[in-house]
Order: structure tokens, then sequence, then C-alpha cells
């Protein structure tokens, strides 16, 4: 399949990043890029660093610091802090970065997604009550709006699992509802497990969806029944 190509996109939400980082490192110092901070000449931030009482840094071998990209580890061992560049990792032979990422999601590739990453790649939203469509349709879901700036896959039916439940999920808007159709992309998953998923959500307010495979393109069907066909064969597909 081929899909259009998306601008660039966060790939998880900044509180997101910051909770992942403390799960591995412990504490954690976020700080914003203003206008003055950007405009810092690397030796004002070198002097900075060191005044935070660093005595070592990790970084990436293509990392520049300080006004105009002039600083680089060697900046800071000039100080005497010790800054150690960590090689970077590789998938298929080129470094993994997140354009790479990104791209292989814009393109629905979630085993190239999740062999660079370490994990499995997630969407995070919030939990919305939905139309019903799904209800009605025999196959309640449970709808999940993305949070703002991610990256997102192609709309289609996939593969995915959330809070240890295994579901498949379509993203889109929903285009044979005609005029009931959302008006933004919206995840709604069924939960194979779950007879009333909301239920089981309850209280839950967000939600990280993670995605394992594509299975097809989202379309427009001619018919309520002929959708409600071809979820029945999605749900078969999803998880065999």
């Amino acid at each position: 399949h081929s899909f259009p190509t998306r601008r660039s996109s966060d790939l998880m939400t900044s509180s997101d990043r910051i909770e992942m980082l403390r799960s591995l490192a412990g504490e954690v110092i976020a700080l914003d890029f203003t206008p003055q901070f950007a405009a810092k000449s690397a030796g004002d931030f070198a002097r900075e660093i060191e005044s935070l009482g660093f005595s070592s840094i990790r970084c990436g071998a293509n990392w520049r610091f300080g006004r105009g990209g002039e600083g680089d580890a060697a900046t800071l061992r000039e100080i005497g802090i010790d800054a150690v560049v960590v090689q970077d990792m590789l998938y298929g032979g080129e470094r993994i970065s997140s354009t790479r990422i990104r791209s292989a999601v814009a393109h629905a590739d979630f085993s190239a997604a999740a062999a660079m990453l370490g994990r499995e790649w997630s969407l995070s939203g919030d939990i919305r009550r939905g139309k019903g469509f799904g209800s009605a349709l025999g196959s309640p879901t449970v709808n999940v709006v993305p949070d703002a700036g991610l990256q997102t896959p192609p709309h289609g039916v996939y593969a995915v699992s959330a809070n240890g439940q295994k579901g498949v999920a379509n993203f889109g808007v929903a285009p044979t509802m005609g005029a009931l159709a959302w008006e933004k992309p919206i995840l709604e998953i069924h939960f194979l497990d779950l007879q009333n998923p909301h239920n089981a959500f309850d209280g839950t307010k967000r939600v990280h969806v993670a995605f394992t495979r594509f299975i097809r393109p989202e379309r427009k069907f001619n018919s309520i029944e002929s959708l409600r066909r071809q979820i029945s064969e999605d749900i078969s597909a999803a998880w065999p």
C-alpha cells in the first residue's frame, strides 16, 4: 500500500517523554527552549552546565549546543567536564532517528518502528464517549481522540492493544456514516474480550494504544450491512 506523506510531528507528548525518562533515569530537568535560551553562546551554556555540578555528560555524536550550534563535546572537555560521546544505534545499517521512526509510522510499518524504539509504537489520547455506532453494529468501541501534534498512522484498520487488552481499531472519520462521520480522525477500538468496554475503562481518561500491524485502509461501504460483515472479518484478521 502507498500512503500520503505527512508533515513532521512528535512521537510522544512532552509529559509522556518526561515520564518515560524518569522511569529510566530518575530525576529529569526540562528546560524551556526560549529565544533567550537559544541565544546563549556555547561558552555561556557550558559554564551554566558546570555551575549545576555535572561532572560527566553523555551525548550523541552530532550533538551541538549554543548559538549557531558552535559548541560540542570538545567544548565541554575544555572546561573540565567529561563529555562521553555515545555511538549511534543502527537499524538496517543506518542510524536510528526520530525522522525514520515517524516515517515508519506514517507508512504503517510498525515492526520497523518497534525495532527502532525498542518497544511497540503507541498513540496516546483522551477517551471520548462515542455516538453508539459500534454498539449498533454489534461491536462496541472505546473512542480515543489522539493528543494534538502527534504523528499518526494512515487512516485504516489495525491490530492494537491497550491496558492489557487486545483489540481491533479503526483510525479515521467513519465515512460510511455520512453526515454522522467524525469531523476529525478518531481511534475507535473494539476489544475482543470486553462485552462492555466502557465499564472496563470507567474512570480512565487517557490511554496509550500500542499498534501491532496494519490490516486494511479505511474505506466507505455501500451499506451498513456490508460494513458489519467487514468488521467481523477485521476482528478475525486482527488476532488470528
